[in-house]
């Protein structure tokens, strides 16, 4: 009995793509739900008997530009599977800002920690006015206009988006219901 690659020749059977499996599919690129931002990465160790064990924390926040926006915080041995932990985490902790007219509500002041932010509606055409950690939630949350000032005691990127992101879920706004009555 003949082997069968030499009753067919080279490359008989194959698809062609070039291989066993036939032709290949072009890969389809679902759109992403959300736009995704490493704020922090971090090598930490860990003191046991043996030595010092390494591992990567990251930071992400995430957001849809539409009001929508979370934040994970997860270590892993490796940088993208401490990256994909912080997403899936953010994700769970997922909220939606409320806007009145391409702006928040009204003042807010929140405390994480050490760090303490401020922040304050804006007029139409100012876009966002804020630095460092602040910035990177307000650009993911989709907030157009608006006016942040970290107000020290912090300088930990950490803490200072987690109180942005407790001022954010402390903002209200009056319903029409409400208003009538």
């Amino acid at each position: 009995m003949q082997n069968t690659q030499q009753q067919r020749g080279p490359g008989a059977g194959r698809g062609a793509g070039g291989d066993r499996r036939g032709p290949r599919r072009p890969r389809i690129e679902e759109p992403k739900e959300f736009d995704q931002r490493i704020l922090a990465l971090d090598r930490v160790t860990r003191v046991t008997k043996g030595g010092k064990r390494m591992r990567f924390r990251a930071t992400v926040i995430i957001g849809d530009h539409k009001a929508r926006v979370g934040y994970g915080v997860a270590k892993a041995a490796d940088v993208s599977a401490a990256v994909n932990k912080a997403v899936t985490q953010a994700k769970k902790r997922l909220f939606t800002v409320p806007l009145v007219k391409e702006t928040i509500p009204h003042r807010v002041d929140a405390k994480f920690g050490a760090a303490v932010v401020m922040m304050k509606p804006a007029p139409a055409g100012t876009g966002v006015k804020a630095g460092g950690a602040m910035r990177v939630v307000l650009e993911l949350a989709g907030v157009p206009n608006i006016v942040g000032k970290s107000l020290g005691g912090s300088k930990n990127k950490i803490n200072n988006a987690k109180a942005t992101i407790e001022a954010l879920k402390s903002l209200r706004v009056k319903s029409i219901a409400s208003v009538a009555a």
